[in-house]
């Protein structure tokens, strides 16, 4: 996958300031990358990761209404895979995006309680303050995670 690397560099989000909650502002070059590191920014709110280690692939297809459902569900659909089937999220690679639709595969790694540390239990991705659009420097998104 194409973003493993990310480790050594500085963060291409920010977390922000929010009561009870956990925002991001997230920047990508492109659609593709902004929600790739979406992606990134969620599971490193979630547990230290180590993205060199894979147990599955899973091939996703979420839609949305426009830009910011599109990031929401795409999120969801991501901590589903932790919630639902304790899987963390290590890499990505985000096929096709358009601005109601994307394909995209994922390595994940089977949550080990002796090898993860699980940082924050985040319950939600939600629409309050969701914003993602396009500026002439690239994309950004700003996202609020119920915890």
């Amino acid at each position: 996958m194409p973003h493993r690397e990310r480790e050594s560099l500085p963060k291409p989000y920010k977390t922000i300031d929010h009561t009870a909650d956990i925002g991001i502002r997230v920047f990508g070059r492109d659609a593709s990358e902004l929600f790739t590191q979406a992606g990134i920014a969620l599971f490193e709110q979630i547990a230290e990761v180590d993205r060199r280690v894979s147990d599955a692939q899973l091939d996703l297809i979420v839609s949305g209404s426009d830009w910011p459902d599109l990031m929401v569900n795409w999120l969801r659909e991501l901590l589903y895979l932790w919630t639902g089937r304790e899987l963390l999220v290590v890499g990505f690679d985000i096929e096709k995006i358009e601005a109601r639709s994307l394909a995209a595969r994922v390595e994940a790694a089977r949550y080990n309680p002796d090898h993860h540390v699980i940082l924050n239990e985040i319950k939600a991705v939600t629409y309050h303050g969701i914003d993602v659009s396009q500026g002439p420097s690239g994309w950004e998104a700003t996202v609020i995670f119920d915890i």
